[in-house]
């Protein structure tokens, strides 16, 4: 079975109607679906199926499969109507971008290994390797993302490879990444930030992201 992912065909839309493809117990598999799974370090949807929250859900191969309550009456067959939580899955997709490209820079300048990160509604972070104090680094950092932004380059994501369904995003003359999370159209939508270092443990120093117009 193909599952088609619709958080990757357009993540700005909100809600869908689809089909059950499967269900054992609590667990449902639908033909296609819109709500992101928890995977690469960012946070699961929020998201209802025929107004019935969606508790959890894990991932087999290709597939994604959804946790309901009890008692959802769901069978093969019926037709449902998902719908996520928008301004949840839209700063998500915005912090999560954000990370990106904080990483990249990182990477592209300092070499250093990352060895951790989290999206989460609030706030993003990202583990690294280092033994100084990483906020030295924030200026340059700051300086190199702002540009990107202010630039509002096109971000491009696609396949690399269908069947295993492995994702990547590209900003032309910037970089090109392996990922499967959900991103929005370009670097100007993405937003400033403000970064915080934290130790979080000996030798691994933490960048914490916020976006500025959270604060």
């Amino acid at each position: 079975m193909i599952m088609r992912k619709v958080f990757w065909d357009n993540p700005y839309q909100q809600s869908l109607t689809t089909k059950v493809a499967h269900v054992n117990g609590n667990e449902v598999l639908f033909d296609e679906t819109i709500v992101y799974s928890f995977s690469g370090g960012q946070e699961s949807d929020k998201a209802t199926v025929n107004d019935q929250p969606i508790l959890d859900s894990r991932k087999e191969g290709t597939l994604i499969y959804y946790i309901l309550p009890n008692g959802h009456n769901l069978s093969v067959g019926d037709e449902v109507k998902i719908r996520i939580d928008w301004q949840r899955r839209y700063r998500l997709m915005r912090l999560h971008f954000a990370a990106e490209l904080v990483l990249e820079i990182v990477t592209q300048k300092y070499h250093l290994e990352k060895v951790g990160a989290h999206i989460a509604e609030n706030k993003a972070r990202i583990d690294f390797v280092y033994g100084e104090h990483i906020s030295s680094l924030f200026d340059v950092i700051l300086e190199e993302y702002n540009k990107i932004i202010h630039a509002d380059y096109p971000i491009q994501t696609g396949f690399t490879d269908i069947t295993t369904q492995r994702r990547f995003w590209k900003i032309d003359g910037f970089a090109e990444v392996p990922c499967g999370g959900t991103h929005v159209k370009s670097t100007k939508e993405v937003g400033l930030i403000n970064l915080k270092r934290s130790r979080s443990g000996k030798g691994i120093e933490r960048i914490e992201i916020k976006l500025v117009d959270d604060t």
